[in-house]
């Protein structure tokens, strides 16, 4: 089997985008795109296909006509509505390959949804940031279809790519449990970093986590994380609500994935303070662009935010 025929993409964000690069780099041109927020001309998405120069499609309905591959790179509150949307559009036998970060329970109403009128649903979570490999990426896949896409993903560029089986669900489960870990970190030192700041006590709490946890340049360590949080936050938000309800539905009270779900939030709404140079002028602006004051008084004003070696790029993803 090989991959052939028309791609569609719902969804031109950041991951459609790497999409739409990485298919033309394979040779795959033909290529339709749908997205909701095509109506503001000045959304991310109305950016990205003026600069690929990808016409939009006029409608759902026009982008997956036809194809033989619908690939799903919406948020995750809107996979199961752009399954529903696309599913009776589609062409029997067409792939739906849905990347969207939901919970089993929404994958399992996705799959439905495209089954019902004849599709065929490939469950896929993606397990690291798509900047480094983009394509090449980790890709999980699900569903009683992974293994027919798993023969043909290398002819779309997709070549990192795991069949777990035909039970929807388990590599959501996967991503989703690893986001708790992950997101919740990025939350964690975000909060913990705010408040040591205040205390002037950052130095000896980063200086200290070496001391249970494993060797690390915390300091980094802390500036990355937390700047994912900032540039990525709204997004992150929406992944930790599906981790949560991941967690309801093994039930377990998913007390810190709802935890973080609020710090990403917070965490998001200063994206302006983006790029800073170190991990404590990223802390310091977010203090500043959230009203929250120094408690240690001008000692703890005085402390060099330039002093910190490592600069803090903004993260790709």
């Amino acid at each position: 089997m090989t991959a052939q025929g028309r791609i569609a993409l719902i969804g031109l964000g950041e991951v459609g985008r790497v999409f739409v690069e990485d298919l033309r780099a394979v040779g795959r041109g033909d290529i339709a795109a749908w997205d909701t927020a095509f109506a503001d001309p000045d959304s991310k998405a109305s950016v990205n296909a003026r600069e690929l120069g990808v016409t939009p499609a006029s409608s759902m309905d026009d982008a997956v006509a036809g194809a033989a591959l619908v690939v799903s790179a919406v948020t995750a509150s809107n996979s199961v509505a752009a399954a529903e949307a696309a599913a009776p559009a589609m062409e029997p036998g067409a792939f739906l390959f849905d990347l969207n970060s939901s919970s089993p329970g929404h994958k399992q109403a996705a799959r439905d949804a495209v089954e019902s009128h004849g599709g065929r649903y490939v469950e896929a979570a993606l397990m690291s940031p798509i900047g480094p490999k983009r394509l090449a990426s980790p890709f999980l896949l699900g569903g009683a279809h992974a293994s027919a896409f798993l023969g043909i993903a290398d002819g779309y560029g997709i070549t990192g790519v795991t069949a777990l089986g035909g039970e929807v669900g388990v590599a959501a489960a996967t991503k989703l449990c690893r986001s708790v870990i992950v997101k919740g970190l990025e939350a964690l030192l975000t909060e913990s970093l705010l408040a040591a700041r205040t205390f002037g006590v950052e130095r000896d709490v980063l200086d200290s986590l070496p001391n249970i946890l494993p060797p690390a340049d915390w300091e980094k360590v802390a500036g990355y994380f937390m700047s994912r949080a900032v540039q990525h936050g709204t997004r992150r938000a929406e992944e930790m609500e599906e981790a949560a309800a991941t967690v309801a539905e093994a039930g377990v009270e998913p007390y810190m994935a709802r935890a973080t779900v609020e710090r990403q939030r917070w965490s998001a709404q200063f994206c302006d303070v983006l790029p800073q140079e170190t991990t404590m002028g990223l802390v310091d602006a977010l203090l500043a662009a959230s009203g929250i004051h120094l408690t240690t008084g001008e000692d703890a004003t005085a402390i060099d935010a330039t002093a910190a070696p490592d600069t803090i790029q903004e993260a790709p993803r």
